[in-house]
């Protein structure tokens, strides 16, 4: 869905109704952070805070980033620094209290288990932001967008608040390079807490292949699998062996790409599955092949309890209604050289003269590669920074074609958008799987462009 759509009132939502909402755990510290400068209206943020088992902590994230009755409206977002392989103790505590404050929010009201998805390829936040999802009590971790093989040592180890390392993928590093995250809970803790409960993990693949490389190389247990495919929105897998473009310039995917049902159902494991399943039809036919379920995400992602800005949503179903909604996959936007998912929306990054027109810029570096530097040490480079320094710092000028800043346009997808200089705003990059059309069933008969999570559920749980 991108970074907070799914955020903690549509995972509210969902898992209220007892089935597993999921808050996206992307660039939480950033989100946490710009909701407070904008005021915290409604006071949910604050609430969260006053529930944190580290007071002190949470008073100076208060006393840090909360504005009362929010910033001027042409006035920039505080910057926070980049994240890097020793990030300051004041990007971690943001970072863990922001994890705790989405999944403590999702949990309120309902008994029902809540999840967290995170990337296992925007690796430096992952150790505090599991601990503070953890403080809080969530039921559920997936990731994906990577081999996170080692994500459930890590919950073991969390769960008994012990020190937890995550090893940071690092270009060119050479066998005696220190290359290895660290978090310690005691240096965070301000009292004595009992263990936490390990939350299950749930590995996202796209091959049956890699699915079976992660459960049988995991250093703990993998409690289910969720098995995607180049339909769902976001980032996708590239298609296997040479990438190969069609007439409007995506990749195609052929038969190597096709997942083996089989070869999932004999790990032994429950699995779900993802990319456009998101009828009652393609459901049953999950069911019928062994899937404990689905995931879904296009339908709930332009509901109303989505984080996506009104303006979006409602530009984008009216492209539904109008049959003229379409999905590109971009092979090129992402900085990650993963393909990305890219709804087709004026005034957006998907407008060629939008794109032309914003400078380069990469000051938040969620999707940054690290590398090892001549001297040495281990710096970072964006395919989406100007092309000048990606250059400079090793890359490969072919590399910065077309790369987009996901960064900034997610947040603004969410209306979290940066100002520069009082007048330039970022814009958006909305994205969306390939069943984006079918949304139109879910439009009310009398017109207009809102829908509930509950609507959702509904027609997707409705019997044959």
């Amino acid at each position: 869905m991108g970074a907070g759509v799914s955020d903690w009132r549509l995972a509210r939502a969902v898992s209220s109704r007892g089935q597993l909402g999921v808050v996206s755990g992307t660039a939480l510290d950033q989100i946490f952070a710009r909701r407070l400068q904008d005021g915290d209206p409604g006071g949910a943020m604050r609430r969260g805070l006053d529930h944190f088992p580290f007071p002190a902590m949470a008073e100076r994230i208060r006393r840090a980033y909360y504005v009362s009755g929010g910033k001027a409206p042409d006035a920039a977002y505080q910057s926070l620094p980049l994240p890097a392989k020793d990030n300051p103790r004041a990007l971690q505590e943001l970072c863990l209290v922001a994890n705790f404050v989405e999944v403590w929010l999702a949990r309120q009201g309902h008994g029902h288990p809540v999840g967290i998805n995170y990337l296992e390829t925007i690796q430096i936040p992952h150790l505090p932001s599991l601990y503070g999802a953890m403080l809080a009590g969530v039921g559920c971790v997936l990731m994906g967008a990577g081999i996170p093989t080692r994500i459930p040592g890590v919950l073991d180890a969390l769960a008994r608040h012990q020190p937890a390392s995550y090893g940071l993928q690092v270009t060119g590093a050479q066998p005696d390079d220190d290359t290895t995250l660290q978090f310690d809970p005691a240096d965070f803790q301000e009292c004595e807490l009992p263990p936490l409960a390990r939350p299950r993990f749930f590995a996202i693949a796209s091959s049956h292949v890699l699915a079976a490389s992660i459960v049988q190389r995991a250093n703990g247990r993998v409690d289910g699998l969720i098995v995607e495919g180049p339909t769902a929105g976001g980032h996708n897998a590239p298609p296997r062996g040479a990438l190969r473009l069609d007439a409007a310039g995506e990749p195609i995917y052929g038969d190597r790409d096709r997942v083996d049902l089989e070869r999932v159902r004999a790990l032994g494991l429950p699995f779900w599955l993802a990319g456009e399943y998101g009828t009652p039809e393609r459901l049953r036919q999950a069911l019928a092949a062994g899937a404990a379920g689905v995931q879904v995400g296009t339908p709930f992602a332009f509901c109303s309890e989505s984080g996506l800005a009104r303006r979006s949503r409602h530009a984008i179903l009216a492209g539904v209604a109008a049959g003229a909604a379409r999905v590109a996959t971009d092979p090129r936007a992402s900085p990650t050289h993963f393909p990305f998912k890219v709804v087709q929306l004026p005034g957006s990054l998907s407008d060629a003269a939008v794109y032309a027109a914003r400078p380069r810029i990469c000051d938040l570096g969620y999707l940054r590669e690290a590398y090892r530097t001549p001297e040495g040490e281990i710096g970072f480079r964006c395919a989406a920074e100007p092309a000048s320094t990606y250059v400079a710092k090793g890359g490969a000028l072919a590399d910065t074609l077309g790369r987009k800043c996901l960064c900034n346009a997610l947040l603004a997808n969410i209306g979290l958008a940066q100002r520069r200089n009082g007048q330039r705003t970022e814009p958006r990059l909305v994205t969306a799987g390939n069943g984006l059309a079918d949304l139109a069933r879910f439009l009310p008969a009398g017109g207009g462009w809102e829908y509930s999570a509950g609507d959702v559920l509904r027609a997707l749980l409705a019997p044959a």
